[in-house]
């Protein structure tokens, strides 16, 4: 045991310098930001020369019941596009990992990747060219159905959904992809001979050993798409304001940052509350 001891103590101290560049930096790049942005969020007004700290802005949430409103709204949202992403995603990792072999595997991780290669702004303005009225799901649908449609999702709470889900779907699929490769193929077949059903395969053989990818996409879906605001700014017009584009709103137009550096907070807050509540339920189902 001590000799193990000295052994990993001595390998932590080689791949130390090997660490130091990447913590020196994660330090840089996101503690120094955030120490900035408390220090912000505790300030009465941005241009003063001699600036005074006030828990003013994070009254501001409790005091106005909007934003307690858009807050529920956006972790809705983020359920929602969550849950469409597991759906979707999960059986689509199952097919590129368990049954397609050699190039179908390459072309579907292919169009898998292929929102990767774009903008993300472009990503979102092409589905307002496809959802709004005369727009490309417009013209298909007229030209397939015997009779006249009218399709006009723009500016709608579908069209924010369908947005989040194509930009964020291809996390859902990796990860879980990821996971169903580890998965041994001898134990479906063990599982298989011994008269196990498909259905009984997938609940009690694949769906728990896949368990840490489906954890692991639902939390990098969940936590970006709770503060979006791009998707739901182009996409759903004055029917897309949610928490996410009132910060916005308090950087770019309004220009209060001591009260957009608060809300932001507050909802950093909310999200580690919630992933903290869940871990033990996570745990308890891994």
């Amino acid at each position: 045991m001590a000799v193990t001891g000295m052994t990993r103590t001595n390998g932590l101290k080689k791949a130390l310098p090997l660490l130091l560049p990447a913590y020196g930096w994660l330090t840089l790049a996101i503690f120094l930001p955030l120490s900035a942005m408390v220090y912000f969020s505790l300030l009465t007004t941005m241009s003063s020369t001699t600036p005074s700290l006030t828990l003013a802005n994070y009254a501001a949430f409790f005091s106005d019941p909007l934003y307690a409103v858009l807050l529920l709204r956006s972790v809705k949202l983020a359920l929602l596009v969550m849950m469409i992403c597991v759906v979707i995603g999960f059986p689509a990792a199952y097919v590129l990992a368990k049954i397609f072999k050699g190039r179908a595997r390459e072309a579907i991780f292919l169009i898998v990747i292929l929102p990767f290669w774009s903008n993300s702004l472009v990503r979102v303005f092409s589905w307002s060219m496809v959802l709004r009225e005369g727009g490309i799901l417009d013209v298909v649908l007229n030209a397939i159905l015997p009779f006249k449609v009218s399709v006009d999702l723009m500016y709608s709470y579908p069209a924010v959904v369908i947005g989040l889900v194509h930009s964020y779907l291809p996390y859902m699929v990796l990860t879980c992809y990821l996971s169903l490769q580890a998965i041994d193929d001898a134990l479906i077949d063990a599982a298989r001979s011994l008269g196990a059903s498909r259905t009984t395969i997938l609940r009690r053989v694949i769906a728990p050993l896949a368990l840490p990818g489906v954890l692991a996409g639902s939390a990098l879906i969940f936590i970006p798409v709770i503060g979006s605001f791009m998707e739901p700014r182009i996409l759903g017009g004055r029917g897309g304001t949610l928490y996410g584009t009132v910060i916005e709103d308090q950087f770019t137009a309004v220009y209060n940052w001591p009260l957009g550096a608060a809300l932001s907070f507050i909802l950093l807050a909310v999200v580690l509350a919630i992933l903290l509540a869940a871990a033990p339920v996570l745990r308890k189902a891994a």
